[in-house]
């Protein structure tokens, strides 16, 4: 893998890292399509990955899961990778509603998905 051993390559991605790059993308589409006259209703995502699934032995401890490339698949051997699958349905946090990209407020997202709202 190129990784000096450390059992993480320089290509891993981690799980939330990759759903965290879908939720960019969304908010970046929303941004782009502000004022738009034309919108689009977000339905569900559904996502699936190949994951291997590994204990960090530095630091905490803490079990992560790894998006692992597809043709690394089978050279890694399928007992240490798994498939993982499940469907995301965007909202918006304060309103709760479904969310659009493209929308009617001026560019920006402040304020968007704010924990403190």
């Amino acid at each position: 893998m190129g990784d000096g051993g450390s059992g993480k390559g320089l290509d891993d991605i981690e799980l939330a890292d990759a759903v965290r790059a879908v939720r960019e993308g969304l908010t970046g589409a929303a941004a782009d399509g502000a004022g738009s006259d034309l919108v689009f209703d977000v339905g569900e995502i559904a996502m699936e990955f190949s994951v291997e699934i590994r204990r960090d032995v530095k630091g905490r401890g803490g079990v992560k899961a790894w998006v692992v490339d597809a043709g690394a698949e089978g050279s890694r051997g399928s007992t240490n990778v798994h498939k993982v699958a499940f469907t995301l349905t965007p909202r918006d946090r304060r309103t709760g509603d479904g969310w659009k990209v493209g929308n009617d407020r001026p560019a920006g997202l402040s304020g968007f998905g704010s924990a403190g709202e």
